[in-house]
């Protein structure tokens, strides 16, 4: 089973290439926010339980993500492997993910950095803000802002991983193929 976790800066460019990467590979995309808009809006248990953490400003617990999990992978039976985008976030994650993979017989195969300078992330948020929507994808400081909490947040994550040899960087600038083809090239080692 090939099981990736997907990193890169907000603006990296992850979900181009976790949606290019699930259609090689046949892998299940998970993202946690999207795992939590449906387990929310479907008013699920868990979903229920993240809720009433998320309405009082709270984090949500990390037994409720991997709860959530959990059920994303039982409800896709006989996958390839997984794409994580996004999560684990904390070194506490990264081990409850490893023993939820491991209560499966299988582990995670590598985490896959995309390394994009602060500059060109900026650039492109600002590029997406004007088609986005979001407010905070049209301001300079708050995009500065999400780049240092994703690197104070998976510097650590990467280091966990890498500690195993299992943390990679991949040149995120270019061409989507290229950058696509710097991913196969890395994966298709592991």
């Amino acid at each position: 089973m090939l099981n990736l976790i997907l990193f890169g800066p907000p603006g990296s460019g992850k979900g181009t290439q976790a949606a290019l990467l699930v259609e090689k590979y046949q892998l299940l995309h998970i993202s946690t926010g999207d795992l939590f808009r449906y387990e929310i809006g479907n008013s699920t248990e868990l979903g229920l339980l993240a809720k009433s953490y998320m309405d009082q400003g709270q984090l949500v617990p990390d037994a409720v993500t991997i709860g959530m999990l959990k059920n994303k992978v039982d409800a896709n039976p006989g996958v390839n492997g997984i794409i994580f985008d996004g999560f684990p976030r904390t070194v506490a994650q990264a081990e409850a993910l490893d023993q939820l993979l491991d209560s499966m017989d299988t582990c995670v195969s590598g985490l896959v950095a995309l390394e994009v300078s602060d500059e060109e992330i900026t650039e492109r948020i600002l590029l997406r803000g004007r088609t986005s929507g979001r407010s905070d994808d049209n301001d300079p400081e708050i995009i500065g802002k999400r780049i240092a909490v994703y690197k104070n947040e998976t510097t650590p994550v990467f280091d966990y991983y890498a500690q195993t040899g299992k943390s990679l960087k991949i040149n995120g600038v270019g061409s989507i193929e290229d950058i696509f083809g710097r991913l196969c090239e890395a994966i298709d080692k592991l």
